[in-house]
C-alpha cells in the first residue's frame, strides 16, 4: 500500500517537476530537486521515464567527478563519488591475498572454515607455518582456516552516498 501511495505522489511530483525543468524561467537547482526526488523512489531512481534523462545526466556529471547536484530548500547531504568496484558474498570481507603477481583482492570469509587437514600442523611439526589451526567441533579435532575466494566485480562501480532528510542514508551506485 505504501509502495502504491509513493507511486502516486511520485507520478505528481515528477509532472510538476517536470513542468518546472522546461519552463522558461526553471531555476538552476531544478536539476537538482528533480534528482532527489527520482533517486527517493524504492523502485530505483529510474523506474519511472520523467526519470531517465535527469539520472542520466546525474551519472554523467559525477563520472567526471563533478559534486552532487543542490536544490535549495532540502536538507541533504551528499558525500564526493566514491570507487569501489569489488564486492563479497555475505560472511566474507574484501581483503587482500599474495599471488602470483604481488597482492590480489580477494573475499576472506569472517570465520575460520573447516579446510583439510594438511592446512594444519601436525604435532611433529614444530616452527612450520601453516594457514590452518586444531579446533574441537563438528565430531572432534578439525583443521579451520581463514578461506578466501574471488570477488565479484560490480557492473557500476561508482557511487555516492546521500542523506536526505527525513528519508535516511543511501547508497547510489553507477
Amino acid at each position: 500500500m505504501r509502495a502504491i501511495i509513493f507511486r502516486a505522489v511520485m507520478t505528481s511530483a515528477i509532472v510538476l517537476a517536470g513542468y518546472h525543468i522546461y519552463d522558461t524561467d526553471a531555476r538552476a537547482d531544478d536539476w537538482g530537486c528533480h534528482v532527489l526526488l527520482c533517486i527517493s523512489n524504492p523502485g530505483g531512481p529510474t523506474e519511472f521515464a520523467a526519470c531517465r534523462p535527469p539520472i542520466s545526466k546525474l551519472w554523467k556529471e559525477l563520472a567526471k567527478g563533478h559534486s552532487f547536484p543542490t536544490c535549495s530548500g532540502v536538507g541533504f547531504k551528499a558525500s564526493r563519488p566514491g570507487y569501489e568496484p569489488y564486492f563479497c558474498d555475505a560472511g566474507y570481507r574484501l581483503g587482500y591475498r599474495d599471488g602470483d603477481h604481488g597482492q590480489d583482492v580477494a573475499c576472506v570469509s569472517v570465520t575460520p572454515q573447516k579446510v583439510s587437514d594438511g592446512m594444519c600442523p601436525s604435532s611433529f611439526e614444530r616452527g612450520q607455518a601453516r594457514p590452518g589451526r586444531w579446533s574441537d567441533g563438528d565430531g572432534g579435532r578439525v583443521c579451520k582456516a581463514a578461506v578466501t575466494r574471488q570477488p565479484h566485480v560490480r557492473e557500476q562501480p561508482r557511487f555516492v552516498d546521500v542523506t536526505i532528510d527525513g528519508i535516511g542514508h543511501q547508497r547510489i551506485w553507477f
